[in-house]
């Protein structure tokens, strides 16, 4: 017999693979929109709750939606619809349509956010550059590991355009000539860079990377990486779509749950001719498959 999902079911579920108190302090996630005995028809899983992914879940049939980054961050003093969240609060709420976040949770889990980027580049055994008092000696923010076999550094980087899909990398400090160990913290990780260094990190790839800290990665000999919040993270929405349908189809509850396909970074790159250095032996990488 197929049992109905609620949202309260849900977060259950999610409680139990990104448990919400792992969240820092600062941080908002779980339920943002919507109601706990609501019945889930489809879940969609995006990085970001933003209207075009609303528009996408209506488009599916999905009812609920799942986010890494809140919808609600800090305390609306106002609720106009004629601004962003206005909108996206009231379409939410006009097509019933529930909204979840696992943000800082899913950061410092195994299979979490930094986990997945860790594999994608190859890193073997892996430890977190930062615990919280939340956590374990397992759990915490970024991923340390080490390149089994090692790889030249150009080819390390021309790597990283390929997962990420990502067109150009931002790189301060000197890029190794054999890198072996590699930090990495999907999103904003520019605080981690000299515990990154600390632990022996050749290479610290992550996004957001203050310039004062990338003055710092020049003289401290760490090649530094901003490759963007958006592709450091947006691994994660295949990865925990697969996570989420395989806990409920186990507990009985098939409901469908897609990773969204029309989500885009909000950035695009300009490149004015002849103004872009492209590092030698870096060559174009292939397009790879959504969901590889």
């Amino acid at each position: 017999m197929e049992l109905t999902l609620t949202t309260r079911d849900l977060l259950a579920a999610l409680d139990r693979l990104a448990p919400f108190a792992l969240a820092e302090s600062w941080d908002n996630v779980g339920l943002m929109v919507g109601a706990p005995d609501h019945a889930i028809g489809g879940i969609l899983v995006g990085l970001d709750p933003t209207e075009s992914l609303l528009d996408e879940a209506l488009h599916l049939g999905a009812d609920t939606i799942i986010t890494h980054h809140p919808l609600l961050f800090k305390p609306a003093k106002t609720i106009r619809t004629d601004q962003p969240l206005g909108r996206t609060l009231a379409k939410a709420l006009r097509h019933d349509i529930n909204i979840i976040a696992c943000h800082t949770n899913l950061d410092v889990i195994a299979q979490g956010v930094s986990d997945i980027l860790a594999q994608r580049l190859g890193l073997a055994d892996c430890q977190p550059v930062e615990t919280t008092s939340a956590a374990d000696h397992d759990l915490g923010f970024g991923r340390i590991g080490t390149l089994n076999p090692s790889l030249a550094g150009t080819h390390l980087l021309a790597k990283l355009c390929q997962i990420l899909h990502c067109p150009i990398l931002l790189v301060a400090g000197p890029v190794p000539a054999v890198v072996s160990r590699v930090a990495v913290c999907g999103g904003s990780g520019s605080e981690l860079a000299e515990k990154a260094l600390a632990l022996g990190a050749q290479v610290y790839v992550s996004a957001e990377i203050k310039h004062s800290t990338a003055r710092w990665a020049e003289m401290a000999g760490l090649c530094l990486i901003d490759a963007g919040h958006f592709a450091t993270e947006n691994l994660i929405t295949n990865a925990f779509a697969h996570r989420v349908a395989e806990t409920l189809t186990t507990a009985g509850q098939h409901v469908p749950v897609h990773a969204t396909t029309t989500l885009q970074p909000p950035f695009t790159v300009h490149c004015q001719a002849g103004g872009c250095r492209i590092l030698p032996e870096i060559i174009q990488p292939s397009p790879i498959e959504a969901g590889h």
